[in-house]
């Protein structure tokens, strides 16, 4: 339960953040893929810093691409 209340966390700030770079997609694109990738790797490894790093990364270069 509670890393489902940290994803919401997560997801919320991130769109607030999205808000403040209107101009930037791509940035954007890849500060919420990095941020949402990183819950997600961490909540599937059980908090694992390397596995949020990792979906951090790997979010973080899908959301780049996306906004393109």
């Amino acid at each position: 339960m509670k890393k489902l209340i940290a994803l919401f966390i997560m997801i919320i700030a991130t769109t607030l953040l999205t808000g403040c770079t209107t101009g930037q997609k791509q940035t954007a694109g890849m500060l919420g893929g990095g941020v949402v990738g990183g819950v997600a790797g961490g909540a599937l490894t059980g908090g694992s810093p390397v596995g949020a790093a990792v979906g951090a990364i790997g979010g973080a270069v899908v959301g780049h691409e996306l906004t393109k």
